[in-house]
């Protein structure tokens, strides 16, 4: 098992938002690291799922509170509406927040699956994990 303490910016607002999804109570968070794709369209991804439409809401809204607090720029944001797939994005990283079903249907891990996996510990560094660890069809 491999630890990243030292983290850059961009990785340090990955973490904050899979802390803050762990905080409400989110599913298998996983930070997938696309810095060595070729096309990539952010530098990390956040995922994770909820049990409800009120849990995507609140999760989302306890990163966009923080992101107020710790005044880093406001982010896009689409899907607040339904609520059922929010996605966060700060350019350099997009946080995924999904109801668990839609996060089984579209398998996002396995679109990326080529790309860097690690979970969040309680220290707040990045800990790698499995591909496999995230497979949807699993969760």
């Amino acid at each position: 098992m491999k630890i990243i303490s030292e983290l850059n910016d961009s990785q340090k607002l990955a973490v904050l938002c899979a802390q803050l999804s762990d905080d409400k109570l989110a599913n298998y968070i996983v930070v997938l690291d696309l810095n060595e794709l070729e096309s990539s369209p952010a530098s990390f991804f956040v995922l994770c799922s909820c049990e409800s439409t009120a849990q995507v809401s609140a999760v989302s809204d306890v990163i966009l509170e923080n992101v107020k607090n710790y005044r880093l720029v406001k982010p896009r944001i689409e899907g607040h509406d339904l609520a059922e797939w929010i996605v966060i994005d700060f350019f350099d990283v997009v946080v995924h927040i999904m109801l668990k079903e839609i996060r089984d249907f579209y398998k996002i891990e396995k679109l990326w699956s080529d790309a860097k996996f690690f979970t969040v510990n309680n220290d707040a560094f990045l800990v790698e994990a499995d591909y496999n660890d995230y497979n949807p069809t699993e969760l």
